[in-house]
């Protein structure tokens, strides 16, 4: 368990006194006083220039914290603003000759103000990136910050992220540069009233058409020309929008296209050949041509995307439902091409994720019409770690219908329109705010009924959050954005003058609570083996159940779902850790680590069996239904994929969402194939040595998506989450 420095309970005369006064923050909001922060400061400040604190330190602070309770319930009744207490703390440090303290104290206050004032200074955060900081230009494992496009977006969204902060109510802007909470996608929002993830309605789309800048584009008459305007269609969401975009049940959406090539094939059959058999096999060998060509296409073309922000689109394709001959054509092509791999090397595919569904009765088990693909499936996930699956029932009963994440993992919620038809494609999400739930574990020093107090606070700002991203959403125009609102990505199509907020009210939309780091937080109260503690578990499962009961409360009063969601933190992992560890010091188990745990997964420095860490996380996704995945670990699989077909079957009643991390990095240097070493200069190939990125292959996931951190480095805190996992794969 986290061992901090606790001040006594005071049993002095000022205590009743003190429990009136209310401090005024600098953020305008009115919290009851506290003196625990003003000893935890002093605390601090002992600690940087005596490098420990003593018993007879820490009776001293005690006095001086003391003194200061007297001269605050002397002097207010009522308010006191914060810089009264810093003054009032500073002249009796210097009035008792503590310099030191003093001076340390001081020089905190001072870099904390200097710190507010860089972070909405444009000049000071350009200087970061033409100085190539590692926090600006690596912040995402998939953007590369060599190239003049993504320089380009890097240097809108500095300006971006400090307009934006202005534009924040004032408690949210300081909650999120002190790391209470992250709003997300600052460089992206406030500052334009831009959407977050979609699922894009293509069926509309295609089947009524659609326009693109000058381009009124008809529906298509070939699988061909339909992958090629989802391609298309993808580039333009992915420029409106700041987040991933899917296509949901992929092979059942191109099957009504693919037939439109065989019934054409078919005609030049029964023109120049006999008999109806061989007519029939001409067309079909023809358009499982057609199929697996327009699938290569539509691969190659989204991997050599790029959007207005400098990034192939995050895209994910859904599959693994149909049943007709059509339908199974475009699954099989979708694994042979992933298999195949792209270009001359043959690499792995970044993009687009793939998503296989499992569902009982079509391909779960061999005697289902589907198994063989399946197999296909198992294949393809030991070779590319993709697809990760979906399991059918499981995702209907914790989500309320069947559909593929927007993107990496946030789930839609079930929803009927007015005329009571389930609606899923062409829905969106507004945004995420994620808590900090390590720091306010921290905060509370052990003491439970402080950490749910400090976590009411939390939310309490986190709404006001997300209900500001909603309201900013709201502001936009149909013409902001033709693409999503005027031409049938988003479903229903709005006229120039309509209110966006059509598509978003009655819960048609969802806006997001995020959170970090469920692991730490139970081993601030229970000690950093707590997995198999039940106490502990009904903790953390407590935890979620608030989370929720909050989100739900925020959505029946607002009318949009506000879900809970185990947040995609490829940088927030360390960033949270590294402000913490900057407050708390180093800390066992939590702050350690240098990152924090991802939303409720298992500590990855353990060794769970695949089916042991599934039954530890099933409970949570209860409660964060609006967006979680399971990842389990493997050693390397294209041997047996009878073991990975193991987890997946046991994971099809117990959990919705599962992907597979399994070491298929390539050397082309000497040839190794396998795990690639992690070290601080990047991946090398253990054989040989090998880390240039243009004669090796490594591909870790990253998020939810897969990326190649050789080419494009990660944050320190995600390579060194990354290095664990691999670092203590568990050999099955």
């Amino acid at each position: 368990m986290m061992e901090i420095h606790t001040k006594d309970s005071l049993t002095n005369e000022f205590q009743p006194s003190l429990k009136k006064i209310k401090v005024v923050k600098r953020d305008g909001r009115h919290v009851s006083f506290d003196d625990q922060k003003i000893y935890d400061a002093l605390i601090k400040a002992e600690t940087k220039t005596k490098k420990s604190v003593d018993p007879l330190a820490n009776e001293r602070i005690q006095s001086i914290v003391e003194r200061v309770d007297a001269e605050i319930s002397e002097r207010f009744t009522n308010d006191i603003k914060i810089y009264e207490i810093q003054n009032i703390v500073e002249h009796i440090l210097l009035e008792h000759n503590e310099y030191e303290l003093a001076e340390e104290y001081i020089n905190y206050r001072t870099h904390r103000d200097f710190q507010r004032s860089k972070a909405t200074d444009i000049n000071f955060t350009i200087g970061k990136l033409i100085n190539k900081d590692q926090s600006v230009v690596n912040e995402n494992a998939n953007k590369d910050s060599d190239v003049f496009n993504t320089q380009r977006d890097l240097t809108a969204g500095i300006v971006g992220k400090s307009i934006g902060l202005k534009m924040l109510p004032p408690h949210v802007a300081n909650a999120h540069q002190k790391g209470d909470i992250h709003y997300h996608d600052l460089d992206y929002h406030p500052y334009t009233p831009m959407t977050n993830c979609c699922l894009i309605d293509f069926k509309g789309m295609l089947t009524d058409g659609f326009k693109i800048g000058n381009a009124d584009v008809e529906s298509p008459k070939s699988i061909q020309t339909a992958t090629a305007q989802i391609s298309q269609i993808i580039a333009n969401v992915a420029s409106s929008q700041y987040g991933g975009c899917s296509s949901d049940r992929t092979d059942e959406l191109l099957a009504p296209f693919a037939r439109l090539n065989y019934q054409k094939h078919l005609k030049d059959a029964q023109e120049w050949i006999e008999g109806t058999e061989k007519q029939e096999a001409f067309a079909k060998q023809k358009t499982r041509k057609d199929i697996y060509d327009a699938m290569q296409s539509l691969e190659y073309e989204i991997n050599t995307l790029f959007t207005s922000n400098g990034q192939t689109p995050f895209t994910s394709l859904g599959f693994g439902l149909g049943t007709d001959w059509f339908e199974r054509e475009i699954q099989k092509a979708i694994l042979q091409i992933r298999i195949e791999g792209l270009g001359i090397e043959k690499r792995t595919a970044i993009f687009p994720k793939l998503i296989f569904t499992l569902r009982r009765g079509t391909n779960l088990e061999p005697t289902d019409p589907n198994y063989d693909i399946k197999q296909l499936a198992l294949e393809c996930a030991t070779k590319r770690m993709y697809p990760d699956i979906l399991n059918y029932d499981k995702l209907v009963e914790l989500t309320g219908s069947f559909k593929v994440p927007m993107g990496c993992r946030s789930f839609l919620q079930g929803w009927k329109d007015e005329n009571g038809q389930e609606v899923n494609v062409g829905r969106m999400n507004l945004g995420v705010v994620t808590l900090n739930l390590p720091r306010i574990a921290m905060e509370s020093a052990g003491d439970k009924d402080k950490f749910w107090t400090l976590l009411e606070e939390r939310l309490q700002i986190a709404k006001d959050a997300l209900v500001f991203r909603v309201d900013r959403c709201k502001e936009a125009t149909p013409a902001n954005a033709p693409i999503l609102y005027q031409y049938g990505a988003f479903g229903k199509r709005l006229k120039r003058t309509d209110s966006v907020n059509d598509l978003f009210k009655n819960k048609r939309a969802t806006v997001s609570l995020g959170y970090i780091g469920l692991y730490e937080v139970a081993s601030v109260f229970y000690g950093g083996e707590w997995e198999n503690n039940p106490e502990a578990k009904a903790f953390t499962l407590k935890i979620m159940e608030d989370l929720k009961a909050h989100t739900d409360d925020w959505g029946n009063e607002y009318g949009y779902h506000f879900s809970v969601y185990s947040t995609p933190s490829e940088s927030l992992t360390d960033r949270f850790c590294r402000l913490d560890t900057e407050r708390f010091g180093i800390v066992e188990n939590i702050t350690d680590k240098e990152y924090y745990t991802n939303s409720f997964h298992y500590d990855v420095r353990k060794n769970p069996t695949p089916f042991e860490k599934l039954d530890f996380e099933k409970d949570y996704p209860n409660y964060c239904s609006g967006g979680f995945i399971h990842y389990c670990e493997y050693p390397v699989l294209q041997q047996n994929p009878k073991s990975l077909e193991a987890v997946w079957d046991y994971g099809y009643d117990r959990i919705g969402y599962l992907g597979t991390n399994t070491p298929i990095d390539h050397c082309y240097a000497c040839g190794f194939e396998g795990d690639f070493k992690p070290t601080e200069r990047g991946f090398e190939c253990p054989e040989c040595g090998n880390h240039d990125p243009k004669t090796c292959d490594v591909v870790k996931r990253t998020c939810g998506y897969l990326g190649n951190p050789q080419a494009r480095p990660m944050v320190h805190g995600r390579h060194q989450e990354i290095s664990a996992r691999v670092k203590h794969m568990k050999q099955q």
